[in-house]
């Protein structure tokens, strides 16, 4: 459930001339951006889970990712979960280096996020970016993104802008997450050629049999789009609300985790906040790592408060 925050004008005028102990009410909603991947959707929810059974409000909105950012520097929101390094440097790293945005902890290590093709477009022979040009027609000079706007796409946007591997006079295809996968989903039964965004964690890697392209290094990354994802909050939150901040920078996750909460919530059509719930009640040892040095809103002992909630 989400839950709504709003403070008015006269509020924040009166708040910006209270000292620093008086600022306690306004941690007791935290704002997160989602942007409409599952892997923070499934994050997310698992966070607003647990700072709820520890007493605070939870709002969560879906934006663009430089909307995310953007509303971050305003004050507009607090968290953000998904800030997958390095391919989203180009829209992060400002924010970062302003001193708008803190990038406060790594929250997954061994994700991967490159262009990707169904394995048997790989096996007729297209293992690498440098194959594509050649194989043109057969992919219509179509790269398959997801919502406008995100890293991935610009990304393929500066590939063609570069002329790179040959890909000058391809396009792409903006979609979503869900669109993108339903083509691929209407595609594969005929073995027709796509070439996409892919990533890990994400059910994809199982629902389907798929391939990731070599040779993108110059724009993903190494090792297929190696990737760490980082927890991100708006610049003075952490020293505002410490309490929240030791949650955050305690929050880390795994491959494993999010593929099974995706999984849930894609393939099984379990509301995120659901499944996440399910999950923290199954995996208590995770709750006793995520809550070390972290009390309750109110000062108490939170792993009974967040046990007993759940």
């Amino acid at each position: 459930m989400k839950r709504t925050y709003t403070r008015s004008l006269s509020t924040f005028l009166l708040t910006a001339c209270l000292p620093a102990a008086a600022y306690a009410d306004e941690c007791n909603s935290v704002r997160f951006a989602e942007v409409g991947w599952t892997d923070i959707t499934a994050t997310t929810a698992l966070a607003s889970e647990v700072l709820e059974a520890l007493g605070y409000e939870t709002r969560i909105d879906t934006v663009s990712v430089p909307i995310a950012y953007a509303g971050m520097r305003n004050n507009d929101f607090d968290v953000f979960l998904g800030n997958w390094m390095p391919s989203m440097a180009s829209i992060s790293d400002p924010y970062v280096e302003r001193g708008e945005i803190e990038r406060l902890a790594v929250n997954l290590e061994g994700a991967k996020y490159t262009l990707a093709v169904p394995q048997y477009v790989y096996d007729a022979g297209v293992t690498s970016v440098t194959d594509l040009a050649e194989h043109a027609d057969q992919f219509d000079q179509r790269l398959h993104g997801i919502e406008a706007g995100n890293d991935g796409n610009e990304l393929i946007e500066q590939m063609i802008d570069d002329n790179a591997y040959g890909l000058g006079d391809w396009q792409v295809v903006d979609s979503s997450e869900a669109g993108m996968l339903a083509e691929l989903r209407a595609r594969v039964p005929n073995e027709n050629w796509m070439v996409f965004l892919g990533w890990e964690p994400h059910p994809m890697n199982t629902n389907f049999d798929i391939a990731y392209l070599s040779d993108a290094d110059d724009y993903f990354g190494p090792n297929l789009g190696g990737a760490t994802v980082h927890t991100n909050t708006r610049a003075g939150f952490v020293e505002a609300c410490p309490n929240v901040g030791e949650l955050l920078k305690n929050m880390t996750f795994t491959l494993k985790m999010e593929n099974q909460l995706m999984s849930a919530i894609m393939d099984d059509g379990v509301d995120p906040r659901e499944a996440a719930n399910r999950y923290l009640s199954e995996n208590g040892d995770v709750l006793e790592a995520w809550l070390e040095g972290v009390t309750t809103r109110n000062g108490e002992e939170a792993l009974p408060a967040v046990q007993a909630a759940l």
